[in-house]
């Protein structure tokens, strides 16, 4: 079981954004910015284009809506979106809110925020979901 199956499970706490039935979007731990959010579909398959294709429709979608939620709580100019897939095996997408297309470096350093100000930056991106 991967680590995001077990944040689904509630096994493992996490600052959650967003929610249907199939899908689960929270913030990266690890931010590059501010809001940094993974979306993932629930069901752990370990590639995104292993998904079927109706699954992955269905997430590429349920992404979209959460980076116009992104988009109005946290100040940027995009979202950036990044598909890497190497650190954790469950398919996932990383959208990233950019200033300019240098904040998308993966080698970047991450970002540390308090816990209180995770807590805030996923209830904002949640309120406007």
């Amino acid at each position: 079981m991967s680590i995001f199956s077990k944040i689904v499970a509630g096994e493992i706490p996490c600052y959650k954004v967003a929610e249907d039935e199939n899908f689960f979007a929270f913030l990266d731990i690890n931010p590059l910015t501010k809001g940094h959010t993974l979306v993932i579909p629930k069901k752990e398959v370990d590639y995104l284009f292993d998904l079927d294709e109706q699954t992955y429709s269905a997430l590429a979608l349920f992404a979209k809506r959460v980076a116009r939620a992104l988009e109005n709580a946290v100040e940027c100019r995009r979202i950036g979106v990044a598909v890497m897939g190497l650190e954790v095996p469950h398919a996932h997408i990383h959208l990233i809110p950019i200033q300019k297309e240098g904040d998308m470096v993966i080698s970047n350093p991450k970002l540390k925020f308090s816990p209180e100000e995770m807590k805030e930056i996923a209830e904002k991106i949640a309120k406007n979901f």
